[in-house]
């Protein structure tokens, strides 16, 4: 699992430099020496407009951002139409001019990795990449599909608290109630309980839950039970413990 403090750190990270580093550190502690994120408010935003941060060389993001290389990037185009994980292969990139970009990104060691979509509740739209110098071969694709879960919980933790520098102006959050129900569900959730084992804990039927669940997705603005467990978190709704 990744680690909990630094889940925790991105959540409460008020200054964008912190936050950065914590992302960074979260990818290294998984192998991965390099991370990418991008994020739009919608797919109409033109990616030039991007709140991208990566700790990549200061050379290559300057060549990617000149050159618009994100409208050339497959794992890009993979984002726009999809929200599975993409693993890095060269046949990716298939196109005379993709073919180009691998190869000069493998001289800045980002040959191999994996592209998390994001496509948040309000329309959002992005990718997070956790980048390596290995090669993609079947050993490193077979850790990548053991890391997904965790990587995909970064994800989402990066993504969430994100928000507050990628849409600086949006101004104070509504305060968000919550019924005492709502409040049990999203602490059993945050547990890792299913809607069946809270029915059975709380000692109501699984629709009863659903339908809790159900408000709370709609109340914090998202699509998951998992994103409204970090939601409520970075709200101080709920605490760890």
């Amino acid at each position: 699992m990744p680690r909990v403090d630094l889940l925790l750190e991105l959540l409460n990270c008020s200054v964008e430099t912190n936050w950065c580093d914590t992302v960074f550190s979260l990818a290294r502690s998984h192998g991965f020496d390099q991370a990418f994120m991008a994020v739009v408010p919608n797919k109409k935003t033109p990616l030039e407009n991007a709140f991208l941060r990566s700790n990549y060389s200061s050379r290559w993001r300057n060549t990617y951002e000149s050159e618009k290389l994100y409208y050339v990037d497959p794992t890009v185009e993979h984002c726009l139409g999809s929200t599975i994980p993409l693993i890095w292969a060269p046949e990716i990139f298939r196109a005379p001019k993709q073919k180009q970009l691998y190869e000069e990104a493998c001289g800045y060691g980002i040959r191999s990795g994996i592209t998390f979509p994001i496509h948040g509740a309000n329309g959002e739209f992005g990718g997070i990449s956790f980048v390596s110098d290995d090669l993609s071969d079947i050993k490193f694709q077979r850790q990548l599909y053991r890391l997904m879960p965790e990587l995909a919980l970064i994800r989402d933790y990066a993504f969430e608290s994100s928000l507050r520098f990628a849409n600086p102006s949006n101004g104070q959050e509504k305060e968000i109630r919550l019924t005492k129900r709502e409040m049990e569900c999203l602490k059993w959730s945050m547990a890792g309980k299913s809607s069946w084992e809270i029915s059975k804990i709380l000692s109501c039927s699984e629709s009863a839950v659903n339908f809790h669940m159900n408000n709370l997705r709609r109340k914090f603005s998202v699509s998951t039970r998992q994103q409204a467990v970090i939601k409520a978190m970075r709200l101080g709704l709920i605490t760890l413990g």
